[in-house]
This record gives structure tokens, sequence and C-alpha cells, in this order.
């Protein structure tokens, strides 16, 4: 734990024993500490209950229907949203039971007299209280999801006697407000992810802009992108293939791509149809939920859909920027983080309930049988682990509207930052490439024809060939170059296996025979000859000598020769090491 850490648990210790959340104890459990960072840089303590949530009966009480508390608030034109401050440490823990949420720190052991947060049976807890609290109001003008109520009336005066009437119970029960996140007497609210209003029931507004905003694509790249996330949801959007029609011509062989108006009315057409009903419905708690993620470089993609039983309808969109380029330089923490992101954004909709994750990374299969992680890892896996879900890997080509909107990036990478190009490394790339056979042949057969080299394209004097969604340096046939390409893969990024080096080179550069280039560059690569341990047993009898206890119990010996007489005749030299020193 860092020093800042240890400083913060001090004080978040001290401030709950204040409070009488917490105690010292003596308990034989011992749960481990985290930190969790939070808007505005401030940190969360969280209490990994793993090992405890394994072994605790699971109480069956049940969420309630997300469709049925917002149909319940329909007709009505004044609102109120209140949240219940520290909702879960308001439940008092029975004594029998407060050693069993005991947790180590720097000071010892201490306990939980209050419910903690991070205990899975937490949630159908509060929300079982929260129901025999509020039993009369809930279904007439109340509805409660865990710490979020809300109050709805059809006028002014009706809304104040609900309003008074609920904070009274609170009162009475000593449930206490935060009045920071809690609304009165509006003609809108935001409720689980949704605007209620006079007018009805609507998608909230940030769900649904990243479809929406959705630049005019400037590539027929862009535009596969586009059209493969639009033509996952087919069968859902009216008159689709005659709306997508000007767009889909766009993509065929021998048509140049030329944007026209027909083009731009489509594309705005479309875009509002994915977005708009019948596309977006309302959750149905009684189907399935499944979310499905993906990660590039450029940021996260996931949608949230329901299953009921005709295909996978969509819910929601949700796409959020690569944090920084930690995250971004390792394939399984970007899909970590993608899931992580996910789970936490739709957590209104999943927790508690079982659903299905879909991701386009095999690996993420294991996570829960991981017993060693990162300190970052450790955190996210505890934001992810108090929801129960079903994870199955699911092929990038299969996974197209999550893989569209992580790889739409919400600003343009620049290609000199992506390829790290000095200027006069670049000038020669584009002198070397248009001498070389087969690459400077490409940019005329682009401009007179582009449909014939679908996969190529020139930017700057340089040959592009992508894959996927992404683009390669096309390295002309000249030895230095490629060697330089090569010591950035392997010699500057850790002198790793050939695998490894391999896998460095394709995330940027293309060439034939690449493969065959880099296992010789890397058997012939002197530092590693050097430096890399031998991981075989030694030949024929020799074996490494034991360490000796002191000085002049294990000396060598041993004689070179000059290769020329001194002045005093001598031509050899004799050695001794000791080996102690």
């Amino acid at each position: 734990m860092r020093p800042g850490e240890l400083e913060e648990l001090r004080r978040q210790s001290d401030e709950m024993i204040d409070k009488g959340w917490i105690k010292h104890s003596e308990s034989e459990f011992g749960a481990p500490v985290l930190f969790v960072p939070k808007k505005g840089g401030k940190l969360r303590m969280c209490i990994n209950y793993r090992g405890l949530n394994r072994i605790i009966r699971k109480n069956a009480y049940p969420l309630p229907r997300i469709d049925d508390l917002l149909d319940a608030a329909s007709g009505c034109k004044v609102f109120s949203k209140i949240d219940l401050k520290s909702g879960y440490h308001q439940i008092e823990v029975d004594p029998v039971d407060q050693h069993k949420t005991a947790f180590k720190t720097h000071d010892g052991l201490y306990e939980f007299t209050v419910m903690p947060f991070g205990l899975t049976n937490a949630r159908a807890t509060f929300q079982s209280l929260m129901d025999k609290v509020l039993r009369e109001q809930i279904g007439r003008f109340v509805v409660v999801y865990l710490d979020d109520i809300l109050i709805f009336s059809k006028s002014m005066e009706e809304h104040l006697k609900h309003l008074e009437e609920v904070l009274a119970i609170l009162k009475k029960t000593q449930l206490h407000l935060n009045l920071e996140k809690s609304e009165f007497g509006k003609d809108s609210v935001i409720y689980l992810g949704h605007r209620l209003s006079a007018a009805g029931l609507e998608p909230e507004a940030t769900k649904i802009e990243v479809i929406r905003d959705w630049p005019q694509p400037p590539n027929i790249r862009e535009l596969r992108s586009f059209l493969g996330l639009a033509s996952y949801y087919w069968k859902f959007v009216p008159r689709f293939s005659i709306i997508a029609r000007p767009l889909s011509r766009l993509t065929s062989k021998n048509v140049p791509y030329s944007w026209d108006a027909a083009c731009t009315e489509a594309f705005q057409a479309l875009k509002e149809a994915l977005v708009s009903y019948p596309v977006l419905r309302i959750a149905d708690p009684k189907l399935t939920f499944v979310v499905t993620t993906d990660a590039s470089q450029y940021g996260i993609g996931a949608v949230l859909q329901k299953d009921d039983g005709n295909g996978l309808r969509p819910l929601e969109y949700y796409s959020k920027r690569m944090p920084n380029v930690k995250v971004a330089t390792s394939t399984y923490m970007r899909e970590l983080y993608a899931l992580r992101m996910a789970l936490d954004h739709w957590e209104h909709y999943i927790l508690g309930r079982h659903f299905k994750v879909f991701s386009d990374h095999e690996t993420l299969k294991w996570i829960k049988q991981q017993t060693t992680m990162s300190p970052t890892l450790l955190r996210w896996f505890h934001e992810i682990d108090i929801f129960d879900f079903e994870l199955r890997h699911k092929k990038g080509c299969y996974n197209r509207v999550a893989d569209a909107l992580s790889r739409h990036p919400e600003y343009m990478t620049c290609l000199v930052k992506s390829y790290d190009l000095r200027k006069k490394l670049k000038e020669e790339l584009v002198e070397k490439t248009t001498k070389d056979p087969e690459l400077s042949s490409i940019p005329e057969r682009l401009q007179a024809d582009p449909s014939s080299q679908p996969d190529f394209h020139e930017y700057g004097g340089l040959i592009f060939r992508c894959y996927g969604n992404h683009d390669r340096l096309c390295a002309p046939n000249h030895k230095p170059l490629r060697a330089h390409f090569l010591d950035l893969a392997h010699g500057r990024s850790g002198h790793f296996d050939m695998a490894k080096t391999y896998a460095n080179l394709l995330r940027q550069f293309d060439w034939l025979g690449m493969k065959g280039t880099a296992e010789k560059f890397v058997a012939e690569c002197q530092v590693c000859q050097r430096i890399k341990p031998w991981r075989q047993k030694p030949m024929g009898l020799l074996t490494p000598l034991p360490i000796p206890d002191g000085p002049g119990e294990s000396v060598s010996i041993d004689f070179t020769d000059m290769g020329k007489v001194s002045k005093n005749g001598y031509s050899q030299v004799m050695v001794i090491v000791d080996r102690f020193s």
C-alpha cells in the first residue's frame, strides 16, 4: 500500500470509528483493504470480501423490475428524487455476525457494526428494508430502487402532500438524506438512466449521443465501420436496406468514394433510426441482459442488449476514450477496463441479476481463476466481482457494435506520433518507397482505380496497408530501414523473444517475409546471446562449483599466452582468482 493510501486508511478508519461504524476486532476473519479513485482525485476505501462472499448463503430477495418502476410514473407531472446518504451504513449488522466483516489494516483488525459495501447480500438486504419502510406508499406515488427514491404526482399540491408523507417516514425510521444528490418538485428528473417528464419516458441524452454525433465518414474504411454497426440491427430498423442503399453503393467494387447529398441524407436517417424507437427499448428484467464489450487503442465500446427470443435488441450504447497510455499498451488491460467501465455504467440494470458478457478477448474468461494480480487489476477485479455474469468469447468479426464504438476515435491520431517518424527518417522512407519495385506502383494504381487496391492507401508519400481497423506502414525493401524497425521492435523494447518481437512489428509495419527476417534478427542479436540465461542442462558432466564460505577456500588458476616475449624473456601470465571475491 502506498504512503498516501496508508494515511488515507488511517484518516477514514478514524472517521468511521468516530461515527461508530467500525470497532477494533479479534476476529478469525480478515479481508484485505484496497482503494479505488473517485471523481476529484479522492480515494474510496473498499474491502475485498471475495473470500467471504464465496461462503455466504445468498439472499434471494428480488430487486424491483426497472420497467415497472418507470411505468409507475406514467401521467405524472411533478417529480422528486431522494438519495439516501451512505445508505448501507444506515443498517446495523447483527452483533453475532459483526466479526465476519473484519478487515486488516496496519493498526490491526477492525470489524463493521453497520452493513459495509462489497458484501454480496448487501443490496438485497437494503432493498428489503426500503420495501418494508415505504410499503404503503410504493406503487401509489413512490418507487424505490435501493437508495434511490422517486416520488411522483399529478399536481404540485398533491406532490407536497406525498413528499411530506415520505419525509416523515424517513425521519421516523432515522434514514438520512443526501441533499446534494436529491431533487425536489421538478418537472423532469433522471432516474435509473432515463429522463422522466410529463411527456413520458425517454433515454438519457448522454447514453445515445455517441451514435447521434458520429461524424461523416471521410473514407471507405470509416464508412464500413459505421455500416457494420448499423447492419447488425437491420431487422429492427424499418426500411433499412432502402435507407442505407446510397451508403452501401459506395462500398461496392469499381465505385469511387464520392460523398453526395443522398449519402448525407441516408447517413443522418440511419443514425436517427439507430437511436430512436423502436430500436432503443425500456429494459425488461424478465429477459436476459447481454453486455458486449470491445477495446482498441482509441477507446472502449459497449452495447447493452436484451434477448427477447427473436434476437438481441439494443437498449443503450456506451463508449469512452482510453484514459491513458499505460492502459492502452496492454490488450488484456484494455479489454478488462472496457468490461469494468461497462458494468459500472449499467450497474442499475445488471447488479443483482445473472447476465451474459461477450468479449472478443478470450483470456478474460479465466479472470476469476487468477491468483496473482497487479494492484490496478486487483482494484478493477474488486469492482467486477460483485456482478453475477457468464463471460463468453465472441470473435471481433461478430462483435460489430462494440468493436465499431471502440474504434471510433474522439480525436484522430496524428501520423507522426503514431509511427514516431523523425523528419530525416520520413524523407528516407518516402525516397526508398518511390524506388521500391512493388510499392512504387501502388499510388498510380490507386489513382487510376481505388477499388483495385482496397487494402492499401497512400498518405504523405508513404504506403499503408489496412488490416481490419488498423493500418500498418509498408516498409520498402531497404535493409538499413528494416533493420531500424527491427531494432525498435526488439532491441529498444526489452529484447523479448521472437513471438513478442514479431507481435511488436505487426502493430505498425508490414513487408513480405517479415516473420523470417525477425527470426533471423533475434537469433543473431549479440545482446541476447550474451545476457539471456541458459535454460537447459549443461552438456556432459560439467556442473557449477559451489560458492565458497570464505577467502582462500577456493582458488582458480589459469595461464594465458601473451603471444610475444617481454624484455625479460617472459611470454606466459599466470592468473589467480579467489572465487569468494
